[in-house]
């Protein structure tokens, strides 16, 4: 039988890539188990590609994909772009060995504009196009806005049904944030979702000081925001229906990520979510 393979978002890790570099976060990962990773959020200049490439050596780690830029999109965001730096982006992902390359977001100017971000899809659609030729798919990570229906249509939908490049990373507390059932969007995207984000969804404590109390504007905004990006297994959502139905759509890898750790190691997220997915079967994933 197909086994997945689990890995983790790269992003969760920035702050210890700032603070010990690259190779050594990689080390401190490694040790918890994950033998996959998603590169994000992580500056790809030439000393942290080559802390990447020594660590996936030394670790026996597998970079299961890379991010990068349709066009540049805000300042301060790091990151390359298809646009300006496709040779660049080609060589990064050969000389770590990876053959996915994944968009994080739709621009942010964009968003809530149907014709804009369907021209967005369109050049996305365009680069995936120019990168099979290198052997390197291009997929988009999807959150709650492409849930935003026209006609009656999700707009996810939509591009998915103007695309055949395109890949789609689906990550699965933003459609149950977005108020659909990710067990029946992965069947929907079968052959086109090879990336799956494993983030679990998760009621916080609503814990309302006096003055929440006595300010109904205040409370509803602290009520509405009561939503967490929770570890995998300590949340609401069906994860071993969500895993099965990814593996039967042809999800190769299944990752784990958490927006926020609320103050919590992310190394001890990480961990946590690792524990509930060996105990749910997947131990020979790592």
């Amino acid at each position: 039988m197909r086994q997945g393979k689990i890995g983790v978002q790269m992003m969760m890790l920035k702050e210890s890539i700032a603070n010990i570099g690259v190779y050594e976060t990689l080390r401190k990962l490694s040790e918890i188990g994950y033998r996959y990773i998603e590169i994000s959020q992580v500056a790809m200049t030439a000393e942290n590609v080559n802390e990447f490439k020594k660590a996936i050596e030394d670790f026996d780690i597998r970079v299961a994909a890379m991010s990068a830029f349709v066009e540049p999109v805000a300042k301060g965001l790091p990151g390359d772009s298809l646009r300006d730096d496709f040779d660049k982006i080609v060589n990064d992902c050969k000389t770590l060995n990876c053959n996915y390359l994944r968009i994080g977001m739709i621009p942010l100017d964009l968003m809530g504009d149907k014709d804009k971000t369907m021209d967005f899809i369109y050049k996305a659609e365009a680069e995936a196009k120019k990168l099979a030729k290198h052997g390197i798919e291009l997929y988009h990570h999807t959150h709650h806005v492409e849930f935003e229906k026209y006609d009656g249509k999700y707009l996810l939908d939509i591009m998915r049904d103007n695309t055949e490049k395109l890949g789609f990373e689906l990550d699965v507390h933003w459609i149950q944030r977005a108020g659909a059932n990710p067990i029946e969007v992965i069947k929907e995207y079968d052959g086109r979702v090879s990336l799956l984000h494993l983030k679990d969804y998760r009621i916080g404590r609503l814990d309302l000081t006096p003055e929440e109390l006595a300010d109904y504007d205040k409370f509803m905004k602290k009520f509405v925001e009561v939503i967490e990006f929770a570890e995998v297994g300590e949340g609401n959502l069906d994860m071993k229906g969500i895993i099965e139905a990814g593996l039967e759509s042809g999800a190769e890898y299944f990752i784990v990520e958490q927006d926020d750790t609320y103050g919590e190691d992310p190394f001890e997220c990480l961990k946590t979510s690792a524990e509930n997915l060996k105990k749910l079967g997947y131990g020979d994933w790592f």
